[in-house]
């Protein structure tokens, strides 16, 4: 009798701790916001980014908006929209985007996209008339813009920041250890530099960062000491987590008292605003800062 190796069980998954529970998106606030998506045929990154706030955002009858179409060309390890070769972008999503923006009432709208890296102005020219077909429509709406990398492409920049919007974003996502790892075709210093320009364009900056990848404290510390010596005004941390068997894993899920000194850490170091919990993302909440 012959006797077989007996395989090794593969480690489970931590489960999510009680504080990563969120509601299943329901109501007719939902309903409406998603059927506008629909009729006007958006895209969000609440939807392809597999964001756990949706139920909530689209219950108070927001959502972020993505344009430039869905499938990014990049491969980030964490993210959850599609890559690979994207379509030609849609020269009418300005206009459509702007009139859901109207008929939702939107107080405070958040777009964003992904990376056009294929399109010499890094789909700059759609950025800028996104954001002033939305101002023509809702003048008194404020704008955030989410903003892709642009490669040092400082005059794509500018023209995707000169539009009229109030606040513009670009997340670094984690810790200079881990670009590698986690934005292999990034560059910490390059995101950096960008959120510099932007500043210095004049505009309210912000930055979101990604903890639980394997992060230590003094990296997270190191990270928001170089994002207000470049001018970063506003700095949101949430828990990654991890969308498909596919992406890179979770090291570790931070307790909510962590959070807590984060933001208490990132307040005294300079930022004007912190925004800093378990479920947190760049959008969340977004309109408390402007």
């Amino acid at each position: 009798m012959i006797d077989l190796p007996i395989a090794e069980a593969k480690p489970q998954r931590a489960a999510r701790p009680e504080w990563l529970r969120v509601k299943l998106p329901i109501g007719e606030d939902y309903k409406r916001v998603r059927s506008l998506v629909d009729t006007y045929n958006l895209h969000t990154i609440c939807q392809s980014g597999h964001c756990p706030n949706m139920g909530e955002c689209w219950g108070a009858g927001t959502a972020t908006f993505m344009i430039l179409g869905n499938v990014c060309t990049r491969s980030c390890s964490f993210c959850a929209v599609k890559t690979g070769r994207p379509n030609e972008y849609d020269a009418d999503e300005p206009r459509r985007v702007a009139e859901a923006i109207k008929l939702m009432q939107v107080k405070h709208a958040v777009i964003t996209s992904v990376n056009r890296d294929e399109l010499k102005d890094r789909g700059a020219e759609i950025w800028f008339q996104t954001v002033v077909n939305v101002k023509g429509l809702s003048p008194e709406t404020t704008i955030e813009t989410l903003i892709p990398d642009t490669k040092s492409n400082w005059t794509a920049l500018e023209r995707m920041i000169s539009g009229g919007q109030e606040v513009v974003s670009h997340n670094m996502e984690t810790v200079e250890r881990l670009y590698r790892k986690v934005r292999p075709q990034a560059k910490y210093e390059r995101s950096l530099e960008q959120i510099k320009r932007t500043k210095a364009y004049g505009k309210r900056t912000k930055s979101g960062v990604m903890v639980g990848l394997g992060e230590t404290k003094e990296e997270m510390f190191k990270i928001m000491d170089d994002l207000v010596e470049n001018g970063c005004d506003v700095l949101t941390i949430g828990q990654y987590l991890q969308p498909t068997k596919m992406h890179i894993e979770v090291a570790e899920f931070i307790h909510p008292d962590l959070f807590a000194e984060y933001k208490e850490i990132g307040l005294a170091k300079g930022f004007d605003f912190v925004e800093s919990g378990p479920l947190v993302r760049s959008s969340y909440h977004a309109e408390r800062h402007i």
